[in-house]
C-alpha cells in the first residue's frame, strides 16, 4: 500500500485547497494529464496515496473538529471545489508563539491554550501517535519562532518537513545539517504557485535577459482579501517574505536590479482572490526603451496546492530512499527561496531526473 501519512500545521486556506485537491483528483486515471500537477503518478505515488493523519491550529472554531469540517470554518475563504468526506482526524491545539500577530487574534478566533498545550512534547506525541511521516508547515507569514518550533518537532518525531512559508529552514545550512544527521528529508522555503506572481515575474525577467533586454527596474504589487493579506498588513511580519520573493526574481539576472516586490494592500471584499501587477522597465537594441505592465488575477490558495501535492510525493520518495537533508531538485522547482536558485526549466528537469533516480537530492 503506497500510503503517505501527512500532518499539517495551520488549517487555513492553503490547507483547505490541498485537502480538497487530494479528494478532487483521487480517482483520476494514472495516464491522465490534469491541471496543476506535474504527474498524476509521481514516482510510484498517486494523488490518492496522500492520507492526512494530524493537524494543528489555534482557532477555536477548528480545534477538536474533523479536519474535513475545519477547512471550511471561518475565517477560511478558499473556494469549495470538492466535497471532502469525514477524515477521522481531529484538529489538535497548537501553541501560538509568534504565529499569531496581535492584530490577527480576533480574525483567527484564537483559542486560549493551557500551559500543557504549549509543550513541544505534546506536538511530538501527536505526530508519533498518528505515525505521521511528513509535516507540512502552513503557518502565517512572519512565524519565525513557530516555524523553528515545528521543524524541531518534526526532527524529534522522525518526520520529514515541508516548509511552505518564507521562514528559512531548508535554505538554512544549520537546519539542513540537523535533518541530514537524522536521515530526514527537508523541502522549502516559501512555496511557489502553479501560475503565481513570482513564477510569472521570474519568467518575464528571464525572457528579457535571454532576449538581450537590460531590465533597469521592476516592481510587483499584490492585493488580496484573505487572512494571509490581513496578516501581512504589518510590515514587521514581511521581512523574510520580501527577501524570498525579491531574490527569486533578481536571481534571474547577473546584475543589480532595483526592485520593489511584495504584498501591497489588503482588500477584504476580494476574499481569496489575488490580484498582481508586474511592471518592468528596460532597454533594448539601440538603447531604446521598452516597458511592460502585466495584470494577473487568480484564486490564491488553490494556486499552490498542486505544487504541494508534488512536493509531498517527492519527499516520500526521499523517505523511501533514506535521503536526509534539503532536497535540492524539488526545492528549486517548487519554492521561492530554495537552497540553490536555478532557472525553472532546469529545476523541472532536475525533478524528472530525481524521480528516475538519476539525481540523489
Amino acid at each position: 500500500m503506497n500510503e503517505i501519512r501527512v500532518a499539517i500545521v495551520g488549517v487555513g486556506n492553503c490547507a483547505s485547497a490541498l485537502i480538497q485537491g487530494v479528494e478532487y483528483y483521487k480517482n483520476v486515471q494514472e495516464t491522465a494529464s490534469v491541471p496543476g500537477l506535474m504527474h498524476v503518478v509521481f514516482g510510484k505515488y498517486h494523488v490518492r496515496d496522500i492520507k492526512f493523519v494530524a493537524a494543528f491550529d489555534v482557532n477555536q472554531n477548528k480545534i477538536g473538529r474533523d479536519l474535513s469540517e475545519a477547512i471550511f470554518a471561518q475565517p477560511n475563504s478558499c473556494v469549495k471545489f470538492a466535497d471532502v468526506p469525514p477524515l477521522g482526524v481531529k484538529v489538535s491545539p497548537s501553541p501560538m508563539l509568534d504565529g499569531v500577530a496581535s492584530h490577527m487574534k480576533q480574525a483567527f478566533h484564537v483559542h486560549q491554550l493551557e500551559e500543557k498545550d504549549l509543550a513541544l512534547d505534546n506536538i511530538v506525541s501527536v505526530l508519533k501517535e498518528t505515525q505521521a511521516e511528513i509535516l507540512v508547515n502552513y503557518l502565517p507569514v512572519g512565524s519565525k519562532q513557530a516555524t523553528s518550533f515545528y521543524a524541531q518537532a518534526a526532527l524529534e518525531a522522525n518526520c520529514a518537513f515541508i516548509n511552505c512559508i518564507p521562514e528559512f529552514i531548508a535554505s538554512n545550512h544549520e537546519w539542513d545539517i540537523k535533518f541530514q544527521k537524522k536521515g530526514l528529508p527537508l523541502a522549502g522555503d516559501d512555496i511557489k504557485s502553479q501560475l503565481g506572481a513570482t513564477i510569472l515575474h521570474r519568467s518575464l525577467v528571464k525572457l528579457c535577459s535571454d532576449r538581450g533586454v537590460k531590465v533597469e527596474e521592476t516592481y510587483q504589487l499584490n492585493l488580496g482579501g484573505n487572512t494571509d493579506f490581513l496578516n501581512m498588513t504589518v510590515e514587521n511580519r514581511l521581512h523574510t517574505k520580501r527577501i524570498s520573493k525579491t531574490q527569486a526574481v533578481t536571481s534571474m539576472v547577473e546584475y543589480p536590479l532595483p526592485t520593489r516586490i511584495g504584498p501591497s494592500d489588503y482588500v477584504p471584499f476580494l476574499g481569496d482572490k489575488k490580484i498582481c501587477y508586474i511592471f518592468l522597465k528596460g532597454r533594448k537594441f539601440g538603447n531604446q526603451p521598452v516597458n511592460l505592465l502585466v495584470k494577473l488575477e487568480v484564486e490564491d490558495s488553490p494556486n499552490s496546492a498542486g505544487v504541494v501535492i508534488d512536493v509531498i510525493r517527492a519527499v516520500k520518495i526521499a523517505l523511501d530512499r533514506k535521503i536526509g537533508g534539503a532536497l535540492i531538485s524539488i526545492s528549486s522547482y517548487a519554492f521561492k527561496h530554495p537552497p540553490i536558485q536555478i532557472p525553472d526549466n532546469t529545476a523541472r528537469q532536475w525533478v524528472e531526473d530525481y524521480i528516475k533516480g538519476k539525481r540523489k537530492r
